[in-house]
């Protein structure tokens, strides 16, 4: 989201958690699914930081969602673990990723431009 609303200069991790106040841990393995992804570009040696590595219109935000949430493991049939013993006559995995689906085929609809951020929208309630 702050990449978005800042799409014209370079953040750094640690601005970034202390504006959202997030875990920089946290945020550092955030980062690093949105870079192996393609999402986000870095930039290293002094003056650098991340920024997104399209344009935010061609970012699409239910590709976002998977490559951040490879699995949507909700219940325990969802596992490859799965030991519920009830799974072969349920029909609550078969409607969850009916739901999934249909929430992922929503988000493809939009891209991160859709989010209308900003960064004067953003100052307005975080400290930057």
């Amino acid at each position: 989201m702050h990449l978005t609303a800042n799409n014209e200069s370079l953040s750094t991790i640690d601005q970034i958690a202390k504006i959202y106040n997030i875990s920089k841990n946290h945020l550092v393995k955030v980062v690093n699914t949105l870079v192996k992804a393609g999402f986000v570009k870095t930039i290293r040696g002094k003056g650098g930081g991340l920024r997104l590595a399209f344009k935010p219109k061609e970012i699409n935000l239910g590709a976002v969602v998977r490559a951040t949430e490879p699995d949507f493991a909700l219940v325990e049939c969802f596992l490859p673990t799965n030991s519920c013993i009830i799974t072969p006559i349920c029909g609550l995995r078969h409607i969850f990723n009916k739901a999934i689906s249909n929430f992922l085929k929503e988000l493809d609809t939009y891209n991160l431009h859709d989010l209308n951020l900003s960064k004067e929208k953003i100052a307005g309630i975080a400290k930057i």
